[in-house]
């Protein structure tokens, strides 16, 4: 990084991004997720708000206890109440009893907060800011000062705004933070402001900034905040927040690499952005968002067949970054608007060369094109491709035959429902019959089928169903709308999906079964060859 500028990056997931909708933290989440941060290289960890609840009085006592390499533990608060002491203030006394070596400490710039949120006066509210500012910079704390709702509150009374700056600046902060509260500024009002910001405080005095994705421009903000002479960043994992969420630290820090030579986190880190942003998914126990940028898993995701195809000549046609750069990889899908380019590139990662002049290639194109006409779709259905593919080329994943099968549902007035059914098939020439039972009709005919099958292929004990989705095609059909089931199984090793298509949602779903069980099988028979 030597001979880049260099911004700081303050992460607030622990504290902001734990205030989104659906986003729970546990202590022991939040001990994780500050090891993953600190792993990263980041500079600033936000762990919370000591006396909000028992469990960030919890985390500051713990995380003293991990050995920390990089990052800085912040305790956020506020500013001591209206026409009290700064050292009998309680909010002020538990962020010192945190041990926490920095504070973030927010007060307010906008008048409208001051009169009517805290119902005091313009000069209290001053006092209030250089009182705990100065006070907690004696205790030797390292103060960062927040600047609650500057933007809003600049534009209502800019004198004032820069004055609660000022105050800050000259009872001690290190850095004072222009934040963007409500999520209304844009990015050529945050540079205004900025501008007239640093010629009023003069360019010795570092700022920072913190979006919020209001107005859907928090990492623009953030990225024009830079430009403007900002050091520090704020904002989270994923965008994660309040509302509509915060800068997604995803994305500013690979702009800011990448696209503006600015340099924050360690450059091998970046690289390890894509493993960050779903493990903060999966701890936070949220879908990740495949169209997230870097990040995604569509980010570097080509579909169009004349994508694929100048892709696969020239990356830089269609991708503003290599894929590996954030850890992430290039995928390109098999669709009906696919051409030779995408087979081929997709048989190659399944192992199978190609000739995009081998006529099977154009039989191929030709079956997919059909089959997404009448509903399927293979984007999400790699084993259902797989197995078209290698049986257009020849190859047999066959390892049983339909014959027949028939689903009972029984409901007898407050009794349970009972779902039975019956399946009939071939394997060589052998017909097995059984019965099975279970929790609905796609789970009684999972059921029978590995009955019929398991004492053949002992290898399917280990093959189980993780997750089960439908789609209704043509709703306005109603009750006899084409239905689209997508199945993802697990042997423990690998996830694959299937695909099934019908009127009859029972039938879809046998038709998506069975492709789980026979590329399962068919897989474990390949890997002992």
């Amino acid at each position: 990084m030597e001979g880049k500028p260099q911004v700081e990056i303050y992460d607030t997931t622990l504290r902001d991004g734990a205030q989104m909708e659906g986003v729970n933290f546990s202590l022991q989440d939040k001990l994780r997720i500050t090891e993953k941060l600190d792993e990263m290289g980041f500079h600033y960890i936000e762990g919370g708000w000591p006396g909000a609840n028992p469990k960030d009085v919890a985390f500051f006592r713990e995380v003293r206890k991990l050995p920390l390499k990089h990052a800085k533990i912040c305790a956020f608060g506020s500013t001591r109440r209206a026409d009290s002491a700064v050292e009998e203030d309680r909010n002020i006394r538990l962020l010192l009893e945190s041990e926490a070596p920095v504070v973030t400490i927010f007060g307010k710039s906008w008048t409208l907060h001051v009169t009517e949120a805290l119902k005091t006066t313009l000069d209290e509210n001053l006092r209030m800011i250089e009182d705990s500012v100065s006070y907690l910079r004696k205790q030797g704390r390292e103060v960062i000062y927040d600047a609650e709702h500057f933007f809003d509150g600049y534009k209502a009374d800019p004198e004032y705004a820069l004055k609660t700056l000022q105050v800050a600046w000259e009872a001690g902060a290190r850095i004072l933070v222009l934040c963007d509260t409500n999520g209304g500024t844009l990015p050529h009002e945050v540079e205004e402001v900025m501008k007239v910001v640093r010629e009023r405080l003069g360019k010795g005095v570092p700022l920072g900034i913190h979006a919020h994705n209001d107005s859907g421009v928090a990492v623009a903000n953030s990225i024009a905040a830079v430009r403007m002479g900002a050091v520090q960043v704020q904002g989270t994992v994923n965008g994660y927040g309040e509302r509509c969420g915060n800068a997604n630290l995803c994305t500013v820090i690979p702009n800011l690499w990448f696209k503006m030579g600015v340099a924050s986190i360690p450059e091998d880190r970046i690289r390890k952005l894509f493993e960050l942003s779903h493990f903060v998914s999966e701890i936070a126990n949220l879908r990740h968002d495949d169209y997230q940028p870097y990040v995604g898993r569509s980010a570097f995701t080509h579909k169009g067949g004349v994508h694929a195809s100048a892709i696969l000549r020239h990356p830089a046609t269609y991708e503003h970054v290599p894929p590996e750069a954030v850890g992430n990889q290039r995928r390109i899908l098999v669709s009906d608007q696919s051409g030779k380019s995408n087979i081929v590139y997709r048989a190659k990662e399944m192992g199978v060369d190609l000739d995009p002049k081998d006529p099977r290639v154009d039989a191929l194109v030709q079956k997919i094109k059909e089959a997404e006409n009448f509903g399927y779709q293979f984007e999400g259905a790699d084993a259902s491709f797989e197995i078209l593919l290698r049986e257009t080329l020849g190859e047999k994943v066959k390892f049983f035959d339909l014959e027949s099968f028939r689903v009972i549902v029984e409901k007898r007035k407050e009794e349970n429902t009972v779902t039975e059914a019956t399946v009939k098939i071939r394997v060589d020439e052998d017909v097995v019959h059984t019965v099975a039972e279970g929790d609905g009709p796609v789970h009684a005919l999972d059921n029978a089928l590995r009955k019929a099958l398991e004492r053949l292929y002992p290898a399917l004990k280990r093959i189980r169903l993780s997750d089960y989705k439908v789609r209704v095609l043509s709703e306005k059909e109603g009750t006899a709308a084409k239905i689209r089931v997508l199945i993802q199984s697990t042997d423990g090793e690998r996830v694959w999906g299937t695909v099934g298509v019908s009127t009859n949602i029972i039938e879809a779903s046998w038709e998506a079964l069975a492709d789980s069980v026979r590329y399962g099988l068919w897989r474990k028979l390949r890997r002992e060859k």
